[in-house]
């Protein structure tokens, strides 16, 4: 396949491979010759499109001519502009999929003694402000040593915040702590202070809830005399508590997966996107959970949404969603819609409603069951809504705080970054997987080319399985972990 029409409406198709100047499309009983060379993922006119007429991708507009577009030309940013406005009123016109029941499957996880589960049997250092960074990392360089057992690392996720906040950021701050202080991915934790911060560990103590302190330390250095050998005595004891548990099996109706994409490409709402959201419906039909994020990458795609939503209630939250980050761009006097990045744009995304309807795809066709605000942790099965902005490492961190123990990464371009859990990068064109084999961990390129999406949606559910049994993915194997929190107001 050179090129392929996705839906019968659409009066662009998109280039799978890169065409020449004069290469015949052929679709259904239409021709057309293009008028100049044609990169891969971009789009190229199925017929004459008049200024001001919609752009249709995906069976939607993706945008507006902005001049006089003739069959065969390249559809791109020179001629196509968004048509999207500001805040806008929406209906509830639900459209809801039940998704049925399909025979549950299992993975080898590690079951905590709360009930929950996790995937990887890790202990966390977990700095509670940036002041004590480098002590963390000192802690962890020494404790690598003592690692025994079914413990796989230990990792301390830094970060500059904790003090000097107000408001919004200082709670953001404090509830994204107290989420990976309680993630079941963790065995045991280290809570490092420093002792004046404002986010100060007696503080946090009233975010977590009831406390295991078998699994869970606290360190404020203030109060000890070598911060170093005190932290490496408590990670000791730490790991003495969980190196002889066991991986057991545990039904996949318990896992909870994050879907994201970054350095997309034309290309993802065609490959990587839609095979997501067919494994999200696979893993719902078992009874587990996914999480869609990025609400900028929603804008242009919300109603599609919208109209899965299972009540008015959720409908309602995902339309405060949806106008509530509109606002937060308005209030910082931001263009809503200055996205997608150059990098989107160089292969073949040409405006934010084009990124939308192909980022969405993640969600499958399952209905929407809540939306949770940025920090609040998943509480009821099926896909959920989370608020997070588009940014890789702040979104990827927004999932695995709201209980994912994977986040599923899909990109046309690459990207070597982690999160604080095992983060599955998904390629959506063989180019890719080929030229970054350390990078990426499942090929969705396939697609176009001798795999069908169903098959690739079934082998990337049982890598997820695998994975969850205690698989490294590529950036584990590279001993990355990334930790980034949403920061939006004032530093005092």
């Amino acid at each position: 396949m050179d090129y392929i029409k996705i839906n019968d409406s659409d009066n662009v198709c998109v280039a799978l491979n890169a065409l020449k100047a004069g290469e015949k499309i052929t679709i259904g009983n239409e021709s057309v010759v293009t008028n100049s060379d044609i990169p891969a993922g971009h789009k190229v006119a199925l017929k004459d499109i008049g200024e001001g007429e919609d752009i249709i991708k995906y069976g939607n507009r993706i945008g507006l001519a902005k001049e006089d577009i003739k069959a065969g030309d390249h559809v791109h940013t020179h001629n196509i502009k968004t048509a999207l406005g500001d805040l806008l009123e929406y209906k509830y016109v639900p459209k809801i999929k039940e998704i049925k029941e399909t025979a549950h499957e299992s993975f080898m996880g590690f079951r905590r003694a709360n009930g929950k589960v996790g995937v990887r049997n890790e202990i966390w250092i977990i700095p509670t402000v940036g002041c004590v960074n480098n002590i963390a990392q000192a802690i962890e360089r020494r404790a690598k040593s003592l690692i025994r057992g079914s413990v796989e690392d230990v990792i301390a996720f830094v970060h500059p915040y904790g003090c000097s906040q107000m408001g919004d950021d200082q709670e953001n701050t404090r509830k994204i702590l107290a989420d990976m202080i309680n993630h079941p991915n963790a065995g045991g934790v280290l809570v490092l202070g420093l002792g004046c911060e404002n986010s100060n560990i007696p503080v946090l103590k009233d975010y977590l809830g009831d406390i295991d302190e078998s699994r869970v330390k606290f360190l404020i250095s203030q109060e000890v005399e070598d911060e170093i050998e005190t932290g490496i005595s408590l990670i000791e004891e730490l790991i003495n508590n969980i190196a002889d548990e066991k991986r057991e099996e545990i039904d996949a109706s318990e896992l909870i997966i994050g879907m994201k994409c970054g350095g997309s490409d034309g290309l993802s709402g065609i490959t990587a996107n839609p095979i997501v959201g067919e494994f999200s419906d696979i893993l719902i039909s078992k009874g587990g959970s996914t999480i869609l994020t990025e609400v900028p990458e929603m804008f242009g795609a919300e109603t599609l949404l919208m109209e899965r939503c299972k009540d008015r209630e959720t409908f309602e939250k995902t339309v405060a969603l949806i106008n509530d980050f509109k606002m937060y761009f308005k209030n910082h006097n931001q263009t809503i819609y200055e996205n997608p990045s150059p990098g989107n744009k160089a292969g073949g995304i040409s405006t934010l409603e084009d990124k939308s309807l192909g980022c969405t795809q993640k969600s499958g066709s399952a209905k929407v069951v809540d939306v949770l605000s940025y920090g609040e942790t998943l509480k009821t099965k099926g896909l959920n809504l989370l608020s997070s902005p588009g940014n890789d490492l702040v979104a990827a961190t927004a999932l695995a705080m709201s209980g994912a123990h994977i986040v599923l990464f899909t990109t046309g371009r690459g990207t070597p970054f982690a999160s604080p859990v095992p983060t599955l990068k998904i390629a959506t064109n063989s180019r890719l997987a080929k030229a970054k084999g350390n990078w990426i961990d499942f090929n969705a390129g396939r697609m176009i080319e001798d795999k069908s999406k169903d098959e690739l949606a079934n082998d990337l559910f049982k890598l997820v399985l695998e994975v969850a049994s205690g698989k490294k993915v590529k950036s584990e194997i590279a001993g990355f972990h990334d930790f980034a929190i949403f920061k939006q107001g004032v530093t005092l």
